[in-house]
């Protein structure tokens, strides 16, 4: 298995849970994180190795990752497993899904690429490296089936793992918050170079909040491994500002706030499964947004929008992510407690629809896989 963040360890360590029930006997070893660690995985290296986004911002890790890549590579065509899974980071798994089905392993992608948001020419590589696509959005399927690709739906993980019924008040007594107190949760993105380019932007609207809100409080669930990165900036953007990091516990995290400011990605999902009013916030070098703006076929970036077809939420993407805009995007939410009630009504619908048996889907068909 490879799983090359955050958020894919999280998913590829539910999915683990699930093929250790099936399989007790099961030995998983690759690329991962603590999630996977914690379900018996054997990590050749730490997931945060390949936790690079934008074209510009990779090339400072090229080599090294080419150099994992390779290494990882040789190993596998050397003592070839049953199966390999690839969980997301499709730039590095699709080339090494290629080379392992060309040599007879059996290969699975989790999570479908976004094909129907950008690069969709990518199905067609898709279709030569993979013997499954594990798909955790309905209308998937159907966009594989056009072109004669296995693509199961097995519905979001994270979808079971999040109550329906967001215990507020639990997580709220066990982070301190008292129940008059405004909290703002800040999710600044999961990898180095993302929070290098979102986190002071998010750290400069909680000091523009602040100025007008003296009493609010702020929590940052910080990854692990990522402390060090986020600290510095926090004291150099908001030095002043109550802004307690919090090992982990995101979902205590996004559970007790009254609003989030989150980075896109799967944080925004994990945020509209605990039904919270939200700004999305995004931002990275020039060259690597324009280049990625012009393969992109939607009007919107968030998963929750996305899913809504709709700017249900805000979204402040490069020069429109200012700190003074967020701030105001954030009071919006803050002072209008009917949107964020009809917001909640929307994003638990979202949940009813993703809450599958992920688990016990995605190792069914694997097995079925494993067996033709």
């Amino acid at each position: 298995m490879v799983a090359g963040e955050a958020s894919g360890d999280v998913l590829a360590g539910l999915l683990l849970e699930g093929l250790r029930a099936r399989w007790p006997q099961l030995t998983a070893q690759g690329i991962g994180g603590p999630k996977m660690a914690a379900q018996g995985f054997d990590a050749w290296w730490p997931h945060d190795k390949l936790a690079v986004r934008g074209y510009v911002e990779v090339l400072g890790h090229f080599r090294e990752i080419v150099g994992i890549r390779n290494q990882l590579t040789e190993r596998l065509m050397r003592d070839k497993p049953d199966a390999f899974i690839g969980v997301d980071a499709p730039d590095f798994n699709l080339d090494l899904e290629l080379k392992l089905r060309a040599a007879g392993v059996k290969t699975v992608h989790f999570i479908s690429p976004s094909i129907w948001a950008w690069r969709g020419k990518r199905i067609e590589k898709i279709g030569k490296a993979c013997d499954l696509v594990l798909c955790i959005f309905p209308f998937e399927p159907e966009i594989y089936a056009k072109r004669n690709i296995n693509a199961v739906y097995v519905g979001h993980p994270l979808a079971s793992q999040i109550p329906l019924e967001v215990p507020r008040a639990a997580a709220r007594a066990a982070l301190g918050i008292a129940d008059a107190q405004t909290l703002v949760a800040i999710l600044p993105g999961s990898r180095r170079s993302e929070i290098q380019y979102i986190a002071p932007r998010l750290f400069g609207a909680a000091v523009e909040m602040l100025r007008r809100q003296p009493g609010l409080r702020f929590v940052i669930p910080v990854v692990t491994g990522l402390r060090h990165v986020i600290e510095p900036l926090r004291k150099q953007f908001a030095p002043d500002a109550p802004i307690e990091l919090l090992d982990g516990r995101s979902h205590d995290a996004l559970a007790a706030c009254d609003v989030a400011l989150v980075a896109s990605g799967t944080a925004t999902l994990e945020t509209a499964l605990f039904k919270r009013p939200m700004v999305v916030v995004y931002a990275m070098h020039a060259i690597s947004w324009q280049m990625g703006k012009r393969m992109h076929y939607q009007p919107w970036i968030s998963l929750p929008n996305i899913l809504l077809r709709d700017f249900a939420v805000p979204e402040l993407l490069q020069r429109d992510a200012s700190p003074q805009k967020i701030a105001a995007a954030a009071f919006k939410w803050l002072d209008d407690p009917a949107a964020c009630e009809a917001l909640r009504v929307r994003f638990e619908a979202i949940h009813r629809e993703l809450r599958q048996d992920t688990a016990k889907l995605a190792t069914d068909a694997i097995e079925a896989v494993l067996a033709s």
